[in-house]
């Protein structure tokens, strides 16, 4: 890896990468970052971007200011005509909206690296659903998790209900689901839905880079096939899954970083691997 260091800024969102690691921070804090339009473009772009660099081999996204963000901004359905539902046509149309809405957050579970959510305050809304499809989540000790959507007479349509039930109890899903209420850091520590709960902003964010940097030393081939294995059989029988285990090893088990790994160990040194192969394609 490189010490290079790559700024980019979005609307809603600063880009650093650095040393494999890209760091993706929602920068509306007096907003409590909550996702205008911009946001559901601008967060499927940059992943796509940071996947065809082949640079990164982590992804962090955190944000600034005291809570992680409000969810979907109301602004995002300023046109009536995007919750006009009077005709097949319009139905039609909010259904291809929330398709849509959806693909940003299933950018971040379908990416090839490991995406490490760092959360602090108010996650609610848009927001659970977007940590629901990251990798790893550490959050604050003041961190709390909610649907908010039913109560605004929704349904939560991001993703949140089809992933919860496999990073929480069924019933808490439920509860959460049909009341509205928040879900504790403590609590969700309990559950298993939050790797670790840190005292502040400063020590979360700490925490979360070495982590990072702890997936970052690794080789990225097994990184990446562990999370596609992982994700595969989340959706599949187990013995599905164990044939596609059984091809995906095949196809990326590199006898080159093996040997690296042992070299590394032999003369007490930190592995060198190399990225994975860009995703950018020219004829």
């Amino acid at each position: 890896m490189t010490n290079s260091i790559t700024t980019h800024t979005y609307k809603c969102f600063a880009l650093e990468t650095s040393n494999g690691i890209s760091h993706v921070v929602m920068n509306r804090p007096r907003q409590m970052n909550s996702m205008i339009k911009e946001f559901w473009t601008e967060l499927p772009d940059l992943v796509k971007n940071i996947e065809e660099s082949g640079k990164t081999r982590v992804i962090v996204l955190s944000s600034m200011g005291k809570h992680f963000s409000a969810g979907m901004d109301l602004s995002v359905f300023e046109s009536d005509d995007n919750l006009k539902t009077d005709t097949p046509t319009d139905r039609e149309k909010l259904k291809q909206l929330v398709l849509w809405l959806q693909s940003s957050f299933n950018a971040l579970e379908r990416c090839r690296v490991p995406v490490i959510a760092a959360i602090q305050g108010a996650c609610i809304g848009g927001a659970f659903d977007m940590v629901a499809a990251c990798d790893l989540r550490y959050a604050t000790a003041d961190a709390t998790f909610k649907i908010q959507e039913i109560n605004l007479a929704m349904m939560a349509d991001l993703g949140g209900l089809q992933r919860l039930p496999y990073l929480l109890p069924d019933a808490v899903v439920r509860q959460l689901a049909f009341t509205g209420e928040a879900l504790t850091a403590d609590r969700a520590l309990a559950l298993g839905f939050v790797n670790e709960i840190l005292p502040n902003h400063e020590d979360l964010l700490e925490k979360v880079m070495q982590v990072a940097e702890q997936i970052a030393a690794r080789a990225p081939l097994a990184i990446s096939a562990s999370k596609e294995a992982i994700n595969y059989s989340r959706d599949h029988s187990i013995q599905d899954a164990l044939l596609h285990c059984a091809n995906l090893q095949a196809s990326i088990f590199s006898t080159a970083d093996l040997a690296e790994c042992m070299r590394a160990r032999r003369e007490k040194r930190n592995t060198l691997f190399a990225n994975l192969h860009g995703l950018k394609q020219t004829l």
